[in-house]
């Protein structure tokens, strides 16, 4: 858990930094830097979701995934979860609830949570991790100059989150095998791509209902394991 714990520091810091800087810039420079931020998401997610070959395993997982997630509710649950700590810590914090939100599923859905987890789990290696708090705490930085206090609470879903991958680490290690663990970051990388279309378009992509579509490849595979 060390890794994890990290990591959630790193974006407590890096927002605690943000908000620093919040006071401190123009409207019309924070929407210029959430639009470059947008597409370096964009970026990132294109990479992640360029190192899978599986398409059909993908886009099944991102049809169920999402079925999944619209009748569990997910992105509607982190949304109230939001706007209830807004309207008991910080009323007066303007769009708390969308920089939480934002924050929590980009810190979330990304293949470096999942790999970094997994790897500290199973073998005590939290490199992966460390190296995603430091990009963490940097994008935090940014992310709380633009969109708020909200997003250092996302730390409390990625403690969770990533907290629980690498508890159950142990118990799917057979599972996990290189082609299991391509198709849950490719599918993860649309997810990414996802939230930096949500950052440039006024029309949202409920991403918080497509997170199981990251783990219905490892799902598939021990469907055929046991048929």
């Amino acid at each position: 858990m060390l890794g994890t714990f990290v990591n959630c520091l790193a974006i407590i810091c890096g927002s605690l930094v943000g908000i620093l800087f919040k006071n401190g810039i123009p409207e019309k420079y924070n929407q210029t830097v959430m639009q470059a931020i947008g597409l370096a998401v964009i970026l990132v997610g294109i990479k992640s979701a360029l190192g899978c070959d599986d398409l059909l395993i993908i886009i099944i997982s991102l049809a169920v995934g999402s079925v999944l997630g619209e009748f569990i509710g997910i992105e509607s649950f982190l949304e109230k979860l939001g706007n209830f700590l807004e309207t008991k810590l910080f009323k007066n914090s303007k769009g708390f609830s969308a920089g939480f939100v934002t924050a929590a599923l980009l810190y979330c859905v990304g293949s470096m949570a999942i790999v970094g987890s997994l790897e500290s789990g199973l073998t005590g290696n939290h490199d992966t991790l460390f190296a995603k708090a430091c990009l963490d705490g940097i994008s935090g930085i940014i992310l709380t100059s633009s969109l708020g206090i909200g997003v250092m609470f996302s730390a409390v879903p990625v403690l969770i989150y990533q907290g629980g991958i690498t508890l159950m680490a142990g118990v799917l290690k057979p599972l996990l095998i290189p082609a299991v663990v391509s198709q849950m970051s490719g599918t993860g990388g649309l997810l990414i791509l996802a939230l930096g279309l949500n950052m440039l378009r006024e029309k949202k992509i409920k991403v918080g209902n497509m997170l199981p579509a990251i783990f219905l490849p490892l799902v598939y595979y021990l469907i055929r394991l046991l048929f």
